[in-house]
């Protein structure tokens, strides 16, 4: 058994593969071109092209295929999870099956010895994955040698909400427990993720089926998938803005964007520069 299936097995980390998995069958062009948008306005640039670019956890696989279809001369793709490993293939298979420009293999950003051999890119892109690894503060180390000089590392890491990020925590741990658990989380929390959004639609006087509708302009993403690796999402660490930015500046890094979630669960999101001296950089709140 790999450790990856013993890890799940045990209740240590969530199946993040196979929510991919489901994802995959209502991705479609319209959620393609939101990712596209997405990459392309933190990284403020129409194209990838003549830029490599390695996506750490590629998780749906979906941004390796907008870093492709944006020009990038080289993508590296690599997960820890077998099934997101799965997922990215069979996107490659979709959309470019015979670029060879495109490699794919499954890794762990915690291991040193994989990740030596893979050289450095111009962009360095991992969103939502490192708080998710065990060890974020390793993998957050490990990620910047593989930005070139000049190159622009682009992270996303859980906003640190205190006593909150707490009992997410806990129930995160609970969900993972699976069967009857996982029952009762996604029966107490689904609804209350349901209740919320409309209570909050109805105030605005708002349709409240186009949060659902709309929701794919949030990275091409699915909303309801998203409730899943929210409440299962295990291993779970996270972070305060000023400490990434902190860190990363320790290393030779300089912060030349930032898209916070103004004190959400959500993700805070940061584009570093390697080696570059930048403007204070322009904030957008969720």
């Amino acid at each position: 058994m790999t450790t990856h299936a013993l890890e799940t097995q045990q209740g240590q980390r969530f199946e993040f593969g196979k929510n991919w998995l489901r994802f995959l069958q209502v991705l479609n062009e319209e959620r393609i071109v939101e990712a596209e948008k997405s990459l392309c306005a933190m990284l403020e640039s129409a194209s990838l092209a003549g830029k490599s670019f390695l996506d750490v956890g590629s998780g749906s696989g979906l941004f390796s295929l907008a870093a492709m279809r944006l020009g990038a001369a080289k993508v590296h793709s690599f997960d820890y999870d077998p099934q997101s490993v799965a997922c990215t293939l069979e996107l490659k298979r979709r959309y470019f099956p015979a670029a060879e420009r495109w490699t794919i293999e499954a890794g762990s950003v915690l291991d040193a010895a994989f990740l030596a051999r893979l050289g450095q890119f111009d962009i360095v892109y991992s969103w939502g994955v490192l708080h998710h690894t065990g060890n974020m503060r390793q993998a957050l180390e490990n990620v910047a040698p593989l930005v070139a000089v000049g190159g622009k590392l682009f992270i996303a890491i859980y906003n640190n909400q205190g006593a909150a990020s707490r009992r997410w925590k806990a129930v995160k741990i609970i969900y993972n427990q699976g069967g009857a658990w996982r029952l009762l989380v996604c029966a107490v929390f689904i609804p209350y993720f349901i209740i919320r959004g409309l209570g909050g639609d109805l105030l605005r006087m708002r349709n409240p089926f186009s949060r659902y509708r709309d929701y794919k302009k949030s990275r091409g993403m699915s909303l309801v998938y998203d409730w899943f690796d929210w409440l299962g999402g295990y291993p779970f660490e996270v972070a305060k803005a000023e400490e990434i930015f902190d860190y990363y500046r320790g290393k030779g890094f300089t912060l030349v964007k930032l898209k916070t979630c103004a004190g959400s669960p959500g993700n805070n999101e940061f584009v570093l520069q390697k080696g570059a001296e930048g403007a204070a950089p322009p904030v957008q709140f969720c």
